[in-house]
């Protein structure tokens, strides 16, 4: 056997064994980097800290407006929190596209689907442990904060929005994940985000009525609601959340599929 049908079997044979990887390491390799990276740790810290923090000032305030909602307002730094969500998502996925970091994640798993749900995995999860951790914190610092002005909120109300904030916070970190794919950068992924969450989110649903309802951030935040008036409630709010969530995971897979690593 000549040297180069020697080198050609030996690739085809290390292709082969790079699509034989079960999906259990591939999870595993994915959630040793987020893990050990220590930006990624500090952006699901700053999730919990960024949400408690805003949600107890925003109990503070005893204004007495008419529209005051207990629920909200102990869930109020979640508009805050979902910053730090969604940078830990876009941080997550974009330094894959430096360095190189990609064509060796692609060489020890050449299947990138498989490659692409393992690091949606490993992003989700942490962000949803992380998200239902800050749910409950913000319940038992806005309650402790409102006082008599909670005394309205039940159980069962305060368990739906914790519940809620763990999802909607892993949405939305997703939601970074699938645009940071397709845009294969950070910065731009947040550069479209975090504006269009502070600024465009508020001014479209000023002035366009109940289609705002269907954005992502304003859809899944209707968990955190004691009451709505919209079109979406609690559950169909977050189902609308997770498929923008989808759409952006699902165009990054297409993007990461036909596009040069």
């Amino acid at each position: 056997m000549t040297d180069a049908a020697a080198q050609g079997l030996t690739k085809a044979d290390t292709a082969r064994a790079g699509l034989a990887v079960t999906f259990a390491p591939v999870l595993r390799s994915e959630w040793i980097k987020i893990r050990t990276l220590r930006s990624l740790l500090w952006g699901l810290a700053a999730v919990l800290l960024a949400t408690a923090a805003f949600s107890a000032l925003a109990g503070l305030d005893d204004s007495g407006d008419q529209d005051f909602d207990p629920l909200f307002s102990a869930f109020f730094g979640v508009s805050f929190g979902q910053i730090a969500a969604i940078t830990f998502g876009a941080q997550a996925v974009s330094a894959e596209f430096q360095g190189g970091a990609l064509r060796v994640s692609l060489a020890a798993v050449p299947d990138r689907m498989r490659w692409f749900a393992a690091k949606a995995v490993a992003i989700g999860v942490p962000a949803l442990v992380v998200g239902l951790v800050t749910g409950g914190v913000s319940l038992i610092v806005g309650k402790a904060v409102l006082g008599t002005r909670a005394n309205g909120l039940t159980w069962g109300e305060g368990l739906r929005a914790v519940v809620g904030c763990g999802i909607y916070l892993m949405l939305m970190a997703l939601l970074a994940a699938g645009l940071a794919a397709v845009l294969r950068s950070g910065v731009a992924t947040l550069s479209i985000l975090i504006p269009f969450l502070l600024i465009v989110s508020f001014v479209v649903g000023g002035a366009s009525g109940n289609v705002a309802d269907f954005l992502p951030d304003k859809a899944g935040q209707v968990a955190l609601h004691e009451t709505w008036d919209g079109a979406l409630g609690p559950w169909t709010g977050l189902a609308v959340t997770a498929a923008w969530a989808a759409a952006a995971l699902t165009t990054g897979a297409w993007g990461l599929r036909r596009r040069d690593a």
